[in-house]
């Protein structure tokens, strides 16, 4: 009869060191680096007045370390946060075995938005002192962002230049329009050339915005 080893999961003390589980090299070792030693959070001191009364707070720091790593593994709910601040040994040694409850780091998203800019700056600064930034291209990643592609706010080239007349003649008759734009032949140079000027400023702005609001905001870090 086959033998096998014996597997005890009795209940055991085991001595963990929670610093190194934060290993060199890894984004979560960066993170603990940066927010403890390069990134100037005292920003944030003034969200608290427990001076002398009340309990004592979270560090902002801790908080920053364990929502920013969270998103990175692709945990955006605050009650997932506080459940892998319990289960996960990186977690764990992030908030030092802590584990802050979830409406904690609710209120603390939510109320971040004064002050994320500033913080976002510090990361840019860091990463062109590091020679990250190389100035001649700028990209986003894969991730989704919020734009109009219904089928209502899409079409062909002819489509579009026929909807910007039928706008910009209130009287909304096909007669106002040219007969270029209601000709299906119409070449797509023409149509993006008189188009253009039109949309191009409006669909610049949205997008820029669209990617600064991604870039600042710590809920898509």
């Amino acid at each position: 009869m086959a033998r096998y080893k014996h597997i005890d999961v009795s209940p055991r003390f085991l001595a963990v060191d929670l610093k190194r589980q934060l290993l060199p090299g890894t984004f979560e070792h960066a993170l603990d680096h940066l927010l403890d030693h390069e990134i100037d959070l005292s920003a944030l001191d003034a969200r608290y007045k427990n001076d002398e009364t009340g309990a004592s707070a979270y560090p902002p720091a801790m908080l920053l370390k364990v929502i920013l790593f969270a998103y990175a593994q692709g945990i955006v709910g605050s009650r997932g946060i506080e459940r892998a601040c319990r289960e996960h040994i990186t977690f764990i040694a992030l908030c030092g075995d802590t584990a802050p409850h979830f409406a904690t780091l609710a209120g603390f998203i939510s109320t971040l938005e004064a002050e994320v800019a500033r913080i976002f700056g510090q990361v840019l600064f860091i990463c062109d002192r590091q020679g990250l930034i190389g100035r001649e291209m700028f990209a986003i990643d894969g991730v989704e962002l919020p734009s109009n592609a219904s089928k209502a706010k899409s079409g062909t080239c002819a489509d579009f230049e026929r909807r910007f007349y039928l706008l910009r003649f209130p009287s909304g008759r096909l007669s106002s329009i040219p007969r270029t734009c209601r000709a299906s032949s119409w070449s797509s140079r023409n149509c993006l050339r008189s188009f253009r000027s039109h949309s191009t400023k409006c669909c610049s702005r949205r997008f820029i915005l669209m990617v600064f609001g991604r870039l600042i905001m710590i809920r898509l870090l």
